[in-house]
């Protein structure tokens, strides 16, 4: 008891125990938030921000706390936090830039948990935000048409100040997709580009229309302006055939289907056409020796 008694007059082990006794209240009590949340009705997205923010509160807390109890003659929040930024800015650069670009994603949105974006050369979708980094769950890479590879890659929250940003679920909801489709010179190019047309024309009505709704709401924040969104089939003639390029609107994580169902729709109207033949590159040999002869 007399060596406890000692370790309890000694202000170094009282600051250690109760910095401990902060730490352990003040995380028992997120466990306990973040369990009444989790037994809550709302929407897993919304559970989600509020176990967010749970902890970075938490954290802030113990941190504000436990450096009060540890930097004497702290009297004021201003001025702990004035020593504590100071310190920090000196040791922790980049650390600082990771949690000013959480700053700036948790404000200006450039994008959400559930986007898909595109960072410099990465694309994913966007599956966590924490203050120093965000996860995306990686697409295209070596998997075709913008679908998942199954990776995680965790991206450093400072590169949204110094790498292009491109999100695919703001604004516009939709995207432009091409595809083309290569005829022989010798085919009826005429008679291809009307089928072609009437297979992208089959996009329903309740579509289209929902597509010049969301153009109409993000023109008030956007200086977003397509003078026409119905399909269209472009020709152009290259080495090797007649080229017909299929425009359309669709969603981003539909890309695929939609390519896949109109190669399906393309592939049967030609085979009903003899006068319509794809095109492919060949190479023509010509024997000289024996025409000679």
């Amino acid at each position: 008891m007399s060596i406890l008694s000692e370790y309890l007059k000694d202000p170094l082990w009282i600051r250690i125990f109760q910095s401990l006794l902060l730490i352990v209240i003040l995380w028992a009590l997120k466990i306990i938030i973040q369990k009444l949340i989790d037994r809550s009705k709302l929407k897993l997205k919304t559970r989600y921000t509020w176990h967010k923010v749970v902890k970075y509160v938490i954290f802030f807390l113990i941190l504000l706390v436990v450096g009060r109890i540890w930097i004497k003659g702290v009297q004021t929040l201003a001025t702990y936090l004035g020593l504590l930024s100071a310190g920090i800015a000196i040791a922790l650069k980049d650390i600082i830039a990771n949690f000013a670009g959480w700053v700036f994603i948790i404000s200006r949105r450039p994008f959400e948990v559930g986007d898909r974006i595109q960072i410099g050369n990465k694309m994913g979708d966007v599956i966590d935000i924490r203050p120093f980094e965000f996860t995306l769950l990686e697409i295209g890479n070596w998997v075709a048409a913008d679908q998942s590879t199954g990776r995680l890659i965790f991206i450093p929250n400072g590169k949204v100040f110094t790498q292009e940003l491109a999100n695919f679920d703001q604004g516009f909801h939709y995207i432009w997709n091409e595809i083309p489709v290569m005829i022989t010179f010798e085919s009826n190019w005429q008679k291809a580009k009307e089928i072609l047309q009437n297979i992208i024309d089959k996009q329903p009505d309740k579509i289209s229309k929902q597509m010049e709704s969301e153009l109409q709401r993000s023109a008030r924040k956007f200086m977003i302006y397509y003078s026409k969104l119905t399909p269209i089939v472009y020709l152009e003639v290259v080495d090797h055939g007649v080229k017909l390029t299929l425009r359309y609107l669709c969603e981003p994580r539909r890309r695929r289907n939609s390519a896949q169902t109109i190669w399906e729709d393309v592939l049967v109207e030609f085979a009903k056409n003899d006068d319509i033949a794809l095109a492919y590159p060949t190479t023509r040999f010509y024997d000289h020796f024996k025409e000679k002869k």
